[in-house]
């Protein structure tokens, strides 16, 4: 997956880098303390993490694609790490957890996993907000990157086999950029238990 992104990382970025994510940002941040640790799983070009830098909270940020943690270094003007979430290892390290459409790119089988790496990040009761395309399955798209599409039940089932997430809360929304207003997508706030 991180090949593609490795290969379209200038592009991806520039497409993405100004979408206005408020809505979704305001949304996961009323769940969180001033001065809030988060932790961005597979941030892309920074964007998010950005965002929740200017307003007073404490980010770091990894993704699997190293020509994305070049650029979101940059853009955030600190470190970046390059690792999958099968290679994170923080311990209760983070009030919350920010993984915008990036869990979408695991494959089914290995999302519990995922799900626990970024759990155990959390400090007790912590806030993990993650999206998926709706939908129901995997697939690969036309330019050749992995999806996981979920439907609520899909990821009620998720929550409840990983036994230490709860919902706070579920919706679904547009996408945020005007040219792909007809894709959908699921979002969710889950709390560590």
């Amino acid at each position: 997956m991180s090949s593609y992104y490795d290969t379209h990382a200038e592009q991806y970025a520039k497409l993405t880098f100004d979408v206005d994510m408020s809505a979704l940002h305001e949304r996961f941040l009323k769940c969180l303390k001033p001065n809030s640790r988060i932790l961005d799983a597979g941030c892309g070009s920074g964007r998010d993490s950005l965002a929740f830098k200017k307003m007073g909270h404490r980010v770091a940020a990894f993704d699997a694609s190293s020509e994305m943690v070049a650029i979101a270094s940059k853009n955030l003007s600190q470190s970046v790490l390059h690792c999958t979430f099968q290679e994170i290892s923080f311990r209760e390290e983070f009030d919350a957890v920010w993984a915008c459409a990036s869990l979408l790119h695991v494959p089914k089988r290995e999302l519990s996993e995922a799900l626990g790496k970024l759990t155990s990040a959390l400090v007790s009761g912590g806030i993990l907000y993650a999206s998926f395309k709706h939908g129901n399955g995997e697939r690969f798209a036309d330019d050749g990157r992995f999806f996981t599409d979920l439907t609520e039940e899909d990821l009620k089932e998720f929550v409840s086999q990983c036994g230490y997430l709860k919902f706070l809360d579920m919706w679904i929304t547009n996408d945020c950029r005007q040219e792909r207003r007809d894709e959908v997508w699921l979002n969710a706030i889950l709390y560590q238990i």
